[in-house]
């Protein structure tokens, strides 16, 4: 777990300086890292899976593991959130827009971050540019007031997910932040 978020604060860092393909790379490292560690401990937290999925995304990859994710969330607690959200990205990245929405549903009222996650979830599925640059923004905006909480990551790698996620789906998002690359 700890290799896996330095990959991860490494890779942003590199990210903000436009060196992308390296970034890449160590987002993919990430991603296996993440892997590895939910293999030694499962189900210890779901958030490695989601972790592990969204570092794969920001790496520019995802399809092995969306299917490696949807194989460990079978049986998980239909209304836990952080497994509700490894499902929504998994079914985001297969092309799976009801269990997207449905998953997205799980989530919200379980907290804020994951009400503005769902409402990002929601934005993609939908395809509307304007409500996926709402939802991103909103995430970004937390991003910013919560910075002094968050060592060791440079950007808000949450909001480029999903910014990713919409783009590939042919949908612009318009989201500004100094803690997004340019």
């Amino acid at each position: 777990m700890a290799a896996a978020l330095a990959l991860e604060a490494e890779a942003q860092t590199l990210t903000l300086a436009g060196q992308d393909e390296r970034a890449g790379e160590l987002f993919l490292q990430a991603s296996e890292c993440y892997r590895r560690s939910w293999e030694l401990a499962p189900p210890a937290s779901y958030g490695r899976l989601v972790g592990m999925l969204k570092s794969a995304i920001l790496g520019g990859g995802g399809e092995q593991q969306a299917e490696y994710a949807v194989s460990q969330l079978h049986g998980a607690a239909p209304d836990s959130a952080p497994a509700a959200y490894a499902r929504a990205l998994a079914a985001l990245i297969g092309g799976d827009d009801q269990a997207a929405r449905d998953s997205a549903d799980v989530m919200r009222g379980s907290s804020g971050a994951f009400d503005r996650a769902a409402d990002a979830i929601a934005a993609v599925v939908e395809g509307n540019p304007a409500a996926c640059t709402r939802a991103i923004q909103q995430i970004v905006d937390d991003f910013e007031a919560r910075t002094e909480h968050l060592t060791g990551v440079p950007f808000a790698d949450t909001a480029l997910m999903f910014e990713r996620l919409a783009a590939a789906r042919g949908v612009s998002a318009h989201v500004a932040s100094a803690l997004l690359p340019a």
